[in-house]
């Protein structure tokens, strides 16, 4: 397979240093008849990026980048299991693509960076959740948005079952039996400890293995809120065990695998809603406080200079915002230009781009939600 799927964001390919790169996002849908329409649209888009090709490199080069395209384009499987929209990136020797769980417009592109805009709010926190569905015999992990949400494919050698985890150590059958009475007598049954107790025993070492697994492997890399969907019983087992600070107080009190997905989602979404909002306003307030201080700004100039010299903390860019242009590489000034040009990108993508490199953070917010009104706003450092 020319190309990979990712889980993360963002990926080693946006570390690569020669382009060109390549960027494409379609919407795509979930059910028959409409997802007959996707590859369709996938290919119309494809035209687009050869035809940016071609006004600049050279046949054999174009022929490599548009490898993995191709594949994609001819695996039917991928298209009858897409989600609601896809994100393709791509460059020399690599190709990556996203399965999102959010609609995006349609959107082809040859530059000197990626278009990273849609993939920065498909995976930031303001948007996205993990979903934790334990019981006490195995777990499953999700990630999700106000769309819907995923599952998570682990790594085919991870132990996912009580069984599997404790091994050796699961406590021995809780009852046995003996004879009593002599031969021809009936079997008497008698327990051995505390049957509770060692179920509870062996449920703890279970929940301390799934709560140090979901940590180390997801939410430190992701950061992003956990909720836990269980039944009542295990939810304060869980929790006292714990370790995890992206878990959050409240969960959904259900087996995990007894919801549909619509209702799982519409749950999970009466949690994340309003701690989103809260970290919004929180957000806006703080941008009010530095510009006060001289520490924030919604000059796009000044911006895309802090970028270049790594003194963003925090930007906000306006969701579907697009400003044809590039940063410039040795003084940070934004150069405008057409968007059809292979040299030519998004200047607030490069921006975002320039943020996350220097390990600023990045959000997209809608525009009634952004404290300025020319599309980004930055919380500097200094």
């Amino acid at each position: 397979m020319a190309y990979e799927i990712a889980y993360q964001f963002p990926n080693e390919i946006m570390y690569q240093e020669e382009g060109p790169f390549v960027s494409l996002y379609q919407p795509t849908h979930r059910h028959f008849p409409e997802n007959k329409q996707d590859p369709i649209v996938f290919k119309n888009l494809l035209r687009v990026i050869e035809q940016s090709l071609g006004k600049k490199y050279e046949k054999d080069l174009i022929g490599s980048i548009m490898k993995p395209f191709f594949e994609l384009e001819e695996d039917t499987n991928f298209w009858n299991t897409t989600a609601d929209g896809l994100a393709v990136l791509a460059s020399r020797n690599k190709c990556v693509l996203y399965n999102l769980q959010i609609p995006v417009k349609e959107f082809a592109t040859v530059a000197e960076s990626f278009h990273i805009k849609p993939l920065i709010k498909a995976f930031q926190s303001l948007e996205s959740y993990q979903l934790l569905g334990l019981s006490r015999t195995g777990f499953t992990l999700y990630q999700g948005n106000r769309y819907g949400f995923t599952e998570i494919v682990l790594p085919p050698d991870t132990p996912r079952t009580q069984e599997e985890v404790l091994g050796k150590q699961l406590t021995d059958p809780y009852l046995s039996h003996g004879s009593y009475g002599g031969a021809g007598g009936h079997p008497m049954y008698h327990g051995h400890g505390d049957v509770k107790q060692e179920i509870d025993n062996d449920t703890e070492k279970f929940f301390r293995y799934v709560d140090r697994f979901v940590l180390d492997n997801y939410s430190k890399h992701s950061k992003l809120p956990l909720i836990l969907v269980s039944l009542k019983e295990y939810h304060a087992q869980f929790k006292h065990v714990s370790n995890n600070p992206y878990l959050l107080e409240e969960g959904i009190q259900s087996a995990y695998d007894s919801l549909k997905m619509d209702e799982l989602t519409r749950k999970a979404l009466e949690i994340i809603k309003p701690i989103n909002l809260e970290k919004i306003r929180t957000l806006v307030e703080s941008y009010k406080k530095a510009e006060a201080e001289s520490l924030g700004s919604s000059d796009l100039a000044q911006i895309a200079k802090a970028a270049f010299d790594s003194r963003i903390e925090t930007l906000l860019i306006e969701e579907n915002k697009i400003l044809p242009g590039k940063i410039d590489n040795a003084t940070g000034e934004p150069e405008f230009c057409a968007i059809d040009d292979p040299d030519c990108g998004d200047i607030l993508d490069d921006i975002a781009e320039l943020t996350l490199m220097r390990k600023g953070d990045v959000l997209i917010l809608p525009k009634e939600m952004m404290p300025g009104t020319t599309g980004i706003s930055a919380i500097y450092r200094f």
